[in-house]
């Protein structure tokens, strides 16, 4: 039973039959695909933040604990809103703010502006989305930035302890199955993505509290993300264009 099972699992790809194979193919695919999504999705919403369109450690500060010279709507639209206004109109509203956020500024300049391009979305439909109807809704994101607020943190954080693990879990499993030596490099590259999701998430709330944490949210993702590649890349490649080892031929493809 024991070596039924250890052959099951310890198997390197070529031996699997060929479904098997495109099964795998396929779900790695569709996954690296995500994760090319996931992380367009985390730059257009975090970069520009500081006024610099790349993607650095100071948008994450003012993501996750705030901007200490700038109000949220600012905050907003300096960074993942950018996309959504025109250069004059995201002016327009930025000296609104500055010239004190009267409400005969909002009505004549802002809320058309907003009735236009924002409340599609900012309607007040989504209690986790500001609701930008109306000028005493306006005026709560005309407010000293703090960041992502606790509920809206545990909120993303369990969706990604739940949907991150669950991808890694599978592409781990399939990468179980290639070939790599020193083993200990490939069973690091296992166990690796999941400690970076701990350490992702749980610097989130340290960033909060003390900005430096922002470089462990930067390491954090950089390392899950190198993993899933290296993990990836390799799968694909010792199932379609590899060619067994004398070592791996000798001892029946068994990789674990």
């Amino acid at each position: 039973m024991n070596k039924n099972m250890n052959e099951q699992h310890c198997g390197h790809f070529l031996l699997y039959p060929m479904g098997l194979r495109l099964l795998y193919t396929s779900t790695l695919i569709v996954l690296g695909v995500g994760y090319l999504f996931a992380m367009i999705y985390i730059f257009t919403s975090h970069a520009g933040r500081d006024g610099d369109p790349a993607l650095s450690v100071d948008d994450l500060i003012i993501a996750y604990s705030g901007s200490s010279g700038g109000t949220v709507l600012e905050s907003a639209i300096n960074g993942p809103m950018a996309r959504m206004l025109s250069e004059e109109q995201g002016e327009d509203i930025l000296s609104w703010i500055h010239q004190g956020a009267d409400e005969a500024g909002y009505e004549k300049v802002v809320a058309p502006i907003f009735e236009k391009r924002c409340v599609s979305c900012h309607g007040g439909r989504n209690p986790h989305i500001p609701d930008l109807r109306g000028y005493s809704s306006v005026m709560e994101t005309v407010s000293m930035d703090e960041g992502m607020d606790i509920f809206t943190l545990i909120r993303v954080s369990h969706i990604h302890l739940f949907g991150l693990t669950f991808i890694f879990f599978v592409v781990s499993y399939i990468f179980v199955h290639a070939y790599m030596r020193p083993l200990w490099l490939k069973r690091t590259l296992i166990v690796v993505p999941f400690l970076s999701i701990l350490l992702d998430i749980a610097s989130w709330y340290l960033t909060k509290a003390y900005s430096g944490f922002a470089w462990m949210v930067m390491f954090s993702g950089l390392l899950m993300g190198l993993s899933f590649a290296i993990q990836w890349v390799v799968s694909i490649y010792q199932m379609w264009f590899y060619k067994l080892p004398d070592e791996l031929v000798e001892n029946g493809g068994k990789v674990c």
